[in-house]
C-alpha cells in the first residue's frame, strides 16, 4: 500500500517492495507463458528500484536465472540539454536507448517493460512503439523465410507499480499484457529514490499514514 494526503502520496520502500514481491511470481503466468527473458527498465530519472526488485524475485522464483536488465531513458516533464521550454510536457525526448543493435537484443525475446507509474501513458506508449520499430528494423535484415516465426516469438508485456486512474493520451495494443501493482488516484507520487531528504520523506509518509487511517 501507499499513503495518501490531499496533495500527494509518499510511498516508502517497504510497501513498494511488497507490491513488487507479490506480483513477480504472477508475471510468469500472466504476462508470458514462461519467465521474461529481458527486463527493460523505463527510466525517467527515477532510478531502477522497481525493475531491480522485480528481477531479483523473478530470478529466484522462475527458471530464468540469467535475466538481465536493460535501461531506456525518456523525459517528458524534465528539462533536457538541447531542448526548448516548449517541448517540456509535449514531446517525449530520448535520453538513453538500447544502442544501435537494439533490435538484435529484442528479437525472439519475452521483453518485460517495467515502470514506476503510468500517468498519461505518453512515455509508455512511445517506449513500446519505438521498441517495436527496432524489432521490425532488425527483422528486415533477416531472411524472409524466418521473419514471421521471429516476429511471433518476440513478445512485449508491461508492468507498472502504480497506474493513475485518469484519461490516457496513448492506447496500448490489445495483445500487449498490461498489469499494475496498484491503481491510484491522480495525485503526485513522491518516491523515496527521488527524495533529496529521505528523513523528511519518511516523516511525510508517517503523516500520510496517520491521515489515511482517520
Amino acid at each position: 500500500m501507499t499513503f495518501t494526503t490531499s496533495s500527494g502520496r509518499s510511498p516508502t520502500k517497504s510497501p513498494l517492495n511488497s507490491t513488487l514481491t507479490s506480483w513477480s511470481p504472477l508475471v510468469e503466468g500472466r504476462c508470458f507463458p514462461h519467465a521474461p527473458s529481458l527486463d527493460i527498465d523505463l527510466s525517467q530519472s527515477r532510478g531502477f528500484f522497481p525493475a531491480r526488485v522485480m528481477r531479483t524475485f523473478l530470478r529466484e522464483e522462475t527458471a530464468n536465472k540469467s535475466l538481465q536488465i536493460q535501461a531506456i531513458g525518456l523525459s517528458l516533464y524534465e528539462p533536457v540539454e538541447g531542448t526548448s521550454a516548449e517541448q517540456i510536457g509535449q514531446e517525449v525526448i530520448r535520453t538513453q536507448w538500447l544502442g544501435p543493435d537494439a533490435g538484435k537484443m529484442l528479437v525472439g525475446k519475452r521483453n518485460l517493460i517495467v515502470d514506476e507509474v503510468d500517468d498519461t501513458r505518453k512515455t509508455l506508449g512511445y517506449a513500446l512503439s519505438e521498441l517495436k520499430k527496432d524489432v521490425e528494423a532488425e527483422l528486415a535484415t533477416r531472411p524472409e523465410s524466418e521473419r514471421e516465426a521471429l516476429r511471433a516469438a518476440t513478445k512485449f508485456a508491461i508492468f507498472v507499480v502504480h497506474n493513475k486512474k485518469k484519461a490516457k493520451l496513448a492506447e496500448l495494443p490489445a495483445d500487449t499484457p498490461y498489469y499494475s501493482g496498484e491503481d491510484v488516484d491522480d495525485l503526485w507520487l513522491d518516491y523515496p529514490w527521488e527524495a533529496i531528504d529521505i528523513e523528511e520523506h519518511d516523516r511525510l509518509s508517517v503523516k500520510d499514514k496517520a491521515v489515511a487511517s482517520q
